[in-house]
């Protein structure tokens, strides 16, 4: 594949949005039920790619109206980049562009404390994705998207997944979602799209080495990607939180969703959850907070941009990685109810589980914040939830007793 000189971005058009009147606390909102995004599994078993009308998924339109911002400041500076750039973001936000990289300024002491905070905090240094690491995805994905544009001009493929949405690694592969609308293209008739749950064509980058995974109007995978890049950067210690879980889970083989464990995704909504329902919570309901950052019906050209300005959490509980980790682990093992409750990450806090087919006769049930569907569904089989549950009991003050130090260091 031929990298060009230049990495054409994507291109974004802002739109009209309502006003919203706020207070220093969030969004005056009403407390009205929020849509569902997206469509059920029954709705549009084939799209006609020809057919009259506008796009039926994930709303999205060929040409946006090019029309002023006039919606709340904090969710409406749009930028040619996936993220706002800093000459249009507001100062107070806390979401890095692209351009700028994923640079923190050092963590407090009180978040590092003791021994065990200080281990997580250098595996995250260890671990995390460098700018680098991204540069050579987003290489890939703009050439990709140029190709395509030959065929399907209106096309965009967006990079998204943990490569974007913060707690990406070194050796994270890519995810990609390809967003082709409706219309005519003149060589063919009659083409049809079948939809399958969500078909993923794997492929590697000869010129980088990277591995990528590309799916076809996933828009949901789009909005998830910004609603967590918002929460790895609202507050400092949610990063590292997160990638040594994922390492501890990955070492006791609870994390292979296709293997019927728990996949990234799900355990990264399970440490959200955790955190938002602390006593003193570490993160916010950024859904709740501001809802019109996380509408899920904006037009997904405009969701990359829609979070750019929402300021950092200040956060009244101060406790330590360490004793973060502890508490994550402790929760699962003992307050959490399996078999009661539905995690949230939408509405901060946990739901009753219903008889309903998404909840009924599951293990584990995490709701997934745009479409309400279980994104833990893969976790089928009892014997491997009793193995998931039975990890969560490790309440050693060692990092190097939860996650053995010589199988976390990181092959470049």
């Amino acid at each position: 594949m031929t990298v060009p000189c230049l990495i054409p971005t994507y291109q974004w058009t802002p739109v009209e949005q309502p006003d919203v009147s706020f207070s220093p606390n969030g969004v005056k909102g009403s407390n009205r039920k929020r849509r569902r995004d997206g469509h059920s599994q029954n709705d549009l078993k084939r799209q006609c790619f020809g057919s009259p009308g506008p796009a039926r998924n994930g709303n999205f339109t060929s040409k946006p109206a090019a029309a002023p911002v006039t919606s709340r400041e904090t969710c409406s500076s749009y930028s040619s980049f996936p993220t706002c750039s800093p000459a249009a973001s507001k100062p107070g936000g806390c979401v890095p562009s692209l351009r700028e990289g994923s640079h923190q300024s050092a963590f407090p002491p009180s978040s590092v404390s003791d021994k065990l905070s200080q281990q997580i905090l250098d595996l995250f240094h260890a671990y995390e994705q460098q700018n680098e690491d991204l540069e050579k995805k987003e290489h890939c994905r703009a050439a990709l998207q140029r190709d395509i544009q030959t065929i399907f001009p209106s096309a965009q493929v967006f990079l998204a997944g943990s490569s974007l949405n913060g707690f990406g690694t070194r050796s994270s592969d890519a995810d990609l979602c390809l967003v082709i609308e409706e219309g005519k293209v003149s060589y063919i008739e009659r083409p049809q799209l079948i939809r399958a749950k969500v078909p993923i064509l794997k492929f590697r980058d000869r010129v980088s080495g990277v591995e990528f995974d590309l799916n076809f109007n996933n828009t949901v995978g789009i909005r998830n990607t910004f609603l967590l890049r918002t929460y790895a950067y609202v507050e400092k210690r949610v990063r590292p939180i997160i990638l040594v879980i994922k390492k501890w889970a990955s070492h006791h083989r609870i994390n292979d969703a296709s293997r019927g464990t728990l996949s990234s995704y799900t355990l990264v909504l399970m440490v959200l959850h955790y955190l938002q329902t602390l006593p003193e919570p570490v993160i916010p309901c950024l859904q709740m907070d501001y809802p019109e950052c996380f509408n899920p019906k904006m037009d997904i050209h405009l969701v990359p941009s829609g979070p750019s300005n929402i300021p950092a959490f200040v956060s009244k509980n101060q406790s330590s990685l360490g004793d973060l980790l502890l508490g994550f682990l402790k929760y699962y093992a003992t307050v959490f109810k399996w078999d009661k409750h539905v995690i949230s990450v939408r509405e901060a806090k946990t739901l009753p589980k219903t008889y309903c087919k998404e909840w009924r006769d599951k293990f584990i049930c995490v709701e997934e914040p745009f479409d309400q569907t279980n994104t833990a569904r893969a976790v089928h089989e009892k014997v491997k939830f009793e193995a998931i549950r039975a990890e969560f009991t490790e309440l050693r003050k060692d990092l190097n007793s939860i996650l053995p130090l010589k199988y976390t260091r990181p092959k470049i």
